[in-house]
């Protein structure tokens, strides 16, 4: 009897495992046929393993990474770890803005590439598709707010430096000037003039009433009774100094309002070491002058500091007097020629042209040369005249073509060459400086400029905007 069952037995278990065998390895992984659990392994006929069925089974039911949708071809945004997505939490509107980054611009330019390791093991990696990504700029930008006291701080200190450097500040209050000699004596020899509202370093001061002073190139002694220093100085260089902001930022948005808030309107941009004429001093802000107008910039992204006009040598003021004659008598000389002109010419013409007259041949070529290119278009950083530059690049790019290199910042524009005194004075090819831009002077009191994007390079009147400094090169 016993042989008799388990022979019974053994019959039942080769009719199902002949049964089993048959069927085909998928149907295993959707029959509800119970595996063996884990530590258990069995092997039917024709090689495949349960455990390998019920791996089939598992995959079935729990798509593996590789099958997993990329929703990334169909939203643009690839799927970040919480890693990523916390310090992506933290971007925020700045007003200095940055480029996109490689890892953005992957972000939309990735596909799936999936590998299998010598263990079996499946991989997905995102890697980059080879396709150019056009550089821009953004407004978005990770912000570290930890940062923000670190120019707060800097700028009480620059508040507490400037005071102590205006207690050290000798300033002229004359009618026109005071001498700069070289002893603290009316008999000693004049080295130069400190005129009314310049500033100098005070040096020393006597005991028979002279100060020490050193301004510009010039080193001398003024008599006292005809200047200010220490506390009576601090309030005087808030009247006649120029308050200035100097960009200390890759690029710094200038807004229509004090804000930063989403909306705000961006009236232009201005590069680093750019400096600005300040109008006024806000919270947190400062208004100051650029080629779009009137805006506002965040006192975290400048540097505030004071200018004042320094003395003048008696070597310089010779070469001012002499360089001032000749540009007269050139005067005189191209207004005789054009009253000649003018009367042998019949008076018609549509008057559309603009030519640059005066001065120099050399400086009427630069000038006629930069009229060329009136009604291209402006683009912040470029330097191509045809396809779009900014000021300080138009000027640069007129005169790279006479074989001068000249930089490309229209704050570093205001110490080429050298200084002419005054519109009035001024010749074609002289660079005109302004807060935040340049030009070139064509004569006639007009300007060719890379003016704003809404205009693109243009002629203007030059005295449109205060004039900071005018620069001769040739």
């Amino acid at each position: 009897m016993r042989k008799t069952g388990l022979l019974r037995l053994i019959s039942i278990a080769l009719t199902t495992f002949i049964a089993i065998s048959s069927l085909p390895v998928d149907s295993y992984a959707t029959s509800s046929v119970q595996l063996p659990s884990a530590g258990i392994d069995l092997v039917l006929g024709d090689g495949t393993s349960v455990k390998e069925i019920k791996d089939t089974r598992e995959q079935k039911e729990s798509p593996s990474q590789a099958e997993t949708p990329d929703l990334s071809a169909l939203t643009g945004v690839e799927s970040t770890s919480s890693a990523t997505s916390t310090a992506t939490s933290t971007a925020t509107s700045s007003d200095s803005p940055v480029p996109v980054n490689s890892e953005t611009s992957l972000a939309a330019n990735s596909e799936s590439v999936v590998t299998t390791s010598e263990d079996g093991t499946i991989e997905v990696k995102k890697e980059a598709i080879e396709s150019p990504v056009e550089e821009k700029v953004i407004e978005e930008t990770v912000e570290a707010k930890s940062e923000k006291s670190v120019p707060e701080k800097e700028r009480e200190i620059d508040a507490k430096n400037e005071i102590e450097h205006f207690k050290n500040l000798v300033i002229a209050q004359v009618d026109h000037y005071v001498n700069v000699r070289k002893g603290p004596s009316e008999d000693e020899e004049i080295v130069g003039k400190l005129y009314d509202d310049s500033a100098g370093e005070l040096l020393e001061e006597t005991e028979n009433g002279w100060y020490k002073i050193s301004s510009g190139s010039c080193t001398g002694y003024v008599k006292a009774e005809y200047c200010v220093t220490g506390e009576a100085a601090v309030e005087l260089a808030r009247k006649v100094g120029k308050r200035v902001a100097t960009v200390n930022t890759t690029t710094l948005y200038v807004r229509a309002e004090p804000s930063s808030e989403d909306g705000t309107e961006i009236l232009g941009m201005v590069p680093d070491g750019e400096v600005l004429s300040v109008l006024e001093e806000l919270d947190g802000w400062v208004e100051v002058d650029i080629e779009e107008g009137h805006g506002f910039v965040s006192l975290d992204y400048v540097r505030l500091s004071t200018e004042f006009v320094s003395a003048e040598s008696k070597a310089e003021e010779e070469a001012r007097l002499a360089r001032e004659e000749r540009e007269r008598q050139a005067a005189i000389a191209a207004a005789n020629k054009a009253k000649k002109s003018q009367s042998k010419s019949s008076g018609k013409g549509s008057g559309q042209t603009v030519y640059a007259s005066g001065g120099s041949e050399l400086g009427r070529a630069v000038a006629n040369y930069g009229l060329q290119f009136v009604g291209n278009p402006y683009v912040y950083g470029g330097t191509s005249l045809t396809n779009g530059t900014d000021c300080s690049g138009f000027v640069m790019s007129v005169y790279k073509n006479f074989g001068v290199n000249l930089p490309h910042s229209s704050s570093a524009d205001r110490s080429v060459g050298y200084a002419v005194d005054g519109l009035a004075n001024a010749q074609p090819g002289d660079l005109i400086c302004y807060s935040g831009h340049v030009a070139l002077y064509i004569g006639n009191g007009q300007i060719v400029h890379a003016s704003t994007k809404k205009t693109g390079i243009k002629v203007s009147n030059a005295d449109y905007r205060t004039i900071l400094a005018i620069r001769r090169i040739f």
